[in-house]
């Protein structure tokens, strides 16, 4: 279990595919305190450290996660937002994130404000995902707060340290990210649909 609030961004340095599988190697500043076998989100999907060595660290998508997420469009040196498993004594600064992504979405819209940024992106609303106004949505791993709610769309209003300290400075109109729509959201919509 995650809280969406990222703790490092992380460099991708190799990417290697083997069978179904991609093997990805990554350089960052909590490498020296990870160990094997402990669950690390990626851009908001939860992967299992598979090997360490030299302030990097490796894990390995399967099919499954590459054909859900935006994974398989990493290439070598983009940036990764990277948060380690909430620790049960700690506060929730976020809200509860699971590491699995639910579907990706386009950015559909970038605009630069006095002091701040908006970001729109759009979603297929076919998989009946919801979001709500001023609630909580999982972009990238990170934790934010839905403004516009829409159908199939909905845009998030980001501070200045949350762009410095994500990938989001590298979010572009047309870029892909992960989804992970709100937990209690998705249970209540399940109920919803299964009393229609």
């Amino acid at each position: 279990m995650f809280t969406g609030i990222i703790e490092t961004l992380g460099k991708i340095t190799d990417l290697q595919h083997e069978q179904g599988n991609l093997h990805i190697t990554v350089q960052s500043a909590i490498a020296a305190e990870l160990k094997i076998d402990q669950s690390v989100a990626h851009n908001g999907v939860c992967l299992t450290v598979i090997a360490l060595a030299d302030g990097k660290h490796t894990v390995t998508a399967i099919e499954e996660t590459l054909n859900k997420t935006s994974l398989g469009d990493l290439k070598t040196g983009d940036l990764v937002n990277l948060e380690r498993c909430m620790q049960m004594n700690a506060r929730l600064d976020g809200h509860i994130v699971q590491g699995h992504v639910d579907q990706t979405a386009i950015c559909t819209g970038l605009k630069e404000l006095d002091g701040s940024w908006e970001y729109t992106f759009e979603y297929d609303a076919s998989q009946q995902n919801v979001t709500v106004e001023k609630g909580s949505i999982c972009v990238n791993g990170i934790s934010l707060t839905v403004v516009n709610s829409k159908a199939n769309s909905f845009s998030v209003a980001i501070i200045p340290y949350t762009f410095e300290h994500t990938n989001l400075q590298q979010v572009r109109k047309d870029s892909v990210v992960n989804l992970e729509f709100d937990i209690i959201g998705k249970y209540v919509a399940k109920l919803m649909n299964s009393r229609s």
